[in-house]
């Protein structure tokens, strides 16, 4: 497969596009992990879900 004169902007293009991804991938695993965490806090406090039927 050939990309032509300008295969090394279609590269380019396409890693940073997957940098991107990545990063934004790594971001919501990271602030899903310390929402849990805070979740956790709260709880043990005592504050409760209100969509929790009890």
């Amino acid at each position: 497969m050939s990309l032509g004169p300008h295969a090394d902007f279609i590269v380019a293009a396409y890693a940073v596009a997957l940098a991107v991804v990545i990063g934004l991938v790594a971001w919501v695993v990271l602030d899903y992990s310390e929402q849990r965490r805070v979740l956790g806090d709260l709880e043990e406090r005592g504050a409760r879900r209100r969509s929790r039927r009890q």
